[in-house]
């Protein structure tokens, strides 16, 4: 374990050091895939394209909407993935993975093994965004939300998520690190509470609604087997984790390298449950 441990955190080291002296991610100029004539996710070859939902935001909700730390989270994640392990990430002609954006509505949808939601405190899902959203987790998909806070942010998904996976038949449940989730891998000793980069540079705390988002809850929606197909990280921000690995030396160390581990846990899962 502690050999493990010490791998990820020399070449997250490493990367992150190249990152900071002149190689950061480039900015995605891809439109979202929604836009694309067939819908299709272009070139499909198989491998990981890390998928992230597009959304509307409602009136009632707390969150930014669908592209917060895109697309540097969704690149970077997907670097480390290969590095870390030997899974086949779908490439561009430079060798950068290729993240892709979805609409629940795409046809798409179906061809990404695992999708990504940041800042849902605002979504807002139509009943054929719910129906679809349902029927792809039915079948074997897997959605992990990421970046909201407090009490308003969590009713707010809580309801949007329930018109799509009914409560009753399918309970919200907390997730400890016992989780064979978080043993895939790396063997996650702690879930962190992770906040944006400029509130740990400004004011070295991880809260970012005080009082209302101190607790940090790591919860589940699991199938009728038993296996977790919804993830949802509230009061913490695993996106600014990738995103600004390179941003901060403090940062980097204090919350990027755990993230990593658990964010190479939770794929791995996500691909192989």
């Amino acid at each position: 374990m502690r050999a493990i441990a010490l791998l990820l955190s020399g070449v997250l080291v490493t990367a992150a050091a190249a990152a900071q002296f002149g190689v950061p991610r480039p900015m995605s100029r891809r439109p979202p895939l929604a836009d694309s004539p067939s819908g299709l996710l272009p070139d499909y070859d198989g491998g990981f394209r890390f998928c992230r939902v597009w959304f509307r935001n409602g009136m009632t909700g707390d969150g930014d909407g669908w592209f917060v730390d895109y697309p540097r989270a969704d690149e970077n994640l997907s670097i480390r993935l290969m590095e870390l392990t030997k899974t086949r990430v779908t490439q561009d002609g430079e060798g950068n993975p290729y993240p892709v954006i979805v609409r629940l509505t795409d046809p798409s949808l179906f061809r990404c093994p695992f999708l990504m939601m940041s800042e849902p405190g605002g979504s807002l899902f139509n009943e054929a965004e719910a129906a679809n959203l349902r029927a792809y987790l039915l079948k074997g998909g897997f959605l992990w939300v990421d970046d909201f806070w407090g009490t308003r942010a969590w009713r707010n998904w809580e309801n949007q998520l329930g018109k799509a996976l009914s409560p009753a038949e399918y309970p919200i449940v907390d997730l400890t690190v016992d989780h064979t989730m978080f043993r895939m891998l790396f063997p996650v000793n702690t879930l962190p509470q992770i906040p944006n980069v400029g509130l740990w540079r400004n004011e070295r705390r991880t809260s970012e609604r005080g009082a209302d988002s101190d607790e940090l809850h790591v919860r589940g929606i699991q199938d009728p087997q038993g296996r977790v197909m919804v993830l949802m990280t509230h009061n913490t921000d695993f996106g600014d984790a990738y995103e600004r690995e390179s941003d901060d030396p403090s940062y980097f160390h204090t919350f990027s390298v755990n993230g990593y581990a658990i964010g190479i846990d939770v794929l791995l899962y996500a691909m192989t449950h």
